[in-house]
């Protein structure tokens, strides 16, 4: 799972940029823009003395309804699918600890308020949350340390450097290659399951860490591990039609255990979010090795997305295979990741304006009254309809810190490549 440096858009931001009409009307972007300001320093200023991040926020569900979604019995239902939250946290704000794997996503998303806007308090209140995860440096009990460091620190380093940060990227990328198996040829997921050794298709957003880390040392084993994850998920996750599994386990000797989903709705679904990580994660990979076989391979996947995803919006329902009712919920997440993805993938392939196109789609559709927050509402989250794990009952259309982070990181893109200023808009 990961988070992206600033990339090179030399040649294609000249091309994108010329393609802009001088009469293009660019106010759902500042509002787009003033709504997420607005809604992180609520929320910056209500959390501060709390010392944890905001997460989600907390709702109820109807287990008919989950049954109706997951084509389940509730006999069969695992108890996490029947908790409901107790009346009175209803509608709040879901707070989580520094060493919750989604930690880093706010100070990472107050890093791209501060650069897409020039607002000095998004920066002072990206160093304030980002100094806050200074202790995950010495964790090493997830994968998911791409996400929690990367972030905050990452564009910490982009957009405000300082002698210390790079060794808290390093010690963190050092933690995370030491859950690779040299044998098995990949970086373990989880501690937790049944699983002989998880590997789960997200673990591909952690290595933009390990790239970053091979930039910041010189040394070539952090990125080659990444490459190697990356190879081994490759045959082993994807379907032919390049659709994805979510948990693939390995046997001891690298061979497959198993193949299944933790989060979708069956083993053998298409899970919305994990479509979106792996786009993602390949179009990293060529960005840095310039291999093509990563670049073939991201534009299967998008090319997959682009097909399967039907909605009039382009914002995916939860799963790919869900049945499709009036009560489906959207992962507005998975869109904003498709999004930042494909406005990277396409400056990378000649027939790159059909990627930028249905990107544009996609954060315009973020960026409407049916997505983006009313100022003051949404518990100061930037975007609506968004889905955790439906599988298991948790965070079912409702804000996630981390579609907002790659929701503002869509739109960096978006502007960088239209050749865009707030001050312009």
């Amino acid at each position: 799972m990961k988070l992206v440096k600033l990339f090179s858009f030399i040649a294609p931001v000249a091309f994108f940029a010329g393609c802009q009409p001088a009469t293009e009307d660019n106010a759902w972007l500042k509002h787009a823009l003033d709504t997420s300001v607005s809604q992180l320093r609520l929320t910056a200023e209500e959390i501060d003395a709390s010392g944890l991040m905001p997460r989600s926020i907390h709702k109820g569900h109807d287990v008919s309804f989950l049954e109706r979604q997951l084509e389940m019995d509730r006999s069969l239902f695992q108890d996490s699918l029947r908790a409901q939250p107790v009346p009175e946290a209803v509608g709040t704000r879901r707070l989580c600890k520094i060493y919750d794997w989604t930690s880093g996503f706010f100070p990472g998303s107050l890093w791209y308020a501060y650069e897409l806007t020039g607002n000095e308090e998004m920066k002072a209140q990206a160093i304030n949350f980002t100094e806050k995860l200074n202790p995950v440096r010495h964790y090493d009990g997830t994968h998911d340390l791409g996400f929690m460091i990367n972030c905050s620190y990452g564009n910490a380093l982009r957009l405000s450097p300082a002698d210390t940060i790079p060794a808290v990227l390093i010690e963190t990328a050092d933690n995370l290659i030491s859950r690779f198996n040299p044998e098995i040829g990949a970086i373990r997921s989880w501690d937790f399951g049944p699983w002989n050794f998880p590997v789960i298709i997200d673990n591909m957003m952690n290595l933009d860490l390990l790239f970053e880390a091979t930039r910041l040392t010189g040394d070539p084993k952090y990125q080659a591990v990444a490459l190697r994850h990356a190879d081994k998920t490759m045959p082993n996750h994807f379907r032919p039609d390049y659709t994805s599994w979510h948990v693939v386990s390995y046997n001891n000797d690298g061979t497959v255990e198993l193949k299944q989903t933790f989060q979708g709705k069956n083993d053998d679904s298409a899970w919305a979010r994990g479509q979106a990580w792996g786009v993602y994660g390949y179009t990293s990979c060529y960005r840095v090795s310039k291999d093509p076989k990563y670049l073939d391979f991201a534009r299967h996947i998008a090319d997959m997305i682009m097909s399967r995803v039907q909605t009039e919006d382009a914002i995916p329902y939860w799963d790919y295979d869900a049945p499709v009712t009036d009560e489906t919920p959207r992962d507005a997440s998975a869109a904003a990741v498709t999004a930042s993805a494909l406005f990277e993938l396409s400056t990378m392939v000649e027939d790159g304006q059909r990627y930028f196109d249905y990107a544009e789609k996609i954060i315009k559709s973020l960026s409407s009254p049916a997505y983006l927050a009313k100022p003051g509402e949404n518990a100061g989250f930037i975007l609506l309809h968004s889905t955790g794990s439906l599988h298991h009952g948790s965070e079912i259309d409702v804000p996630l810190n981390y579609a907002d982070y790659y929701y503002l990181e869509a739109l960096q893109r978006y502007m960088k490549l239209k050749g865009l200023s707030y001050a312009e808009l």
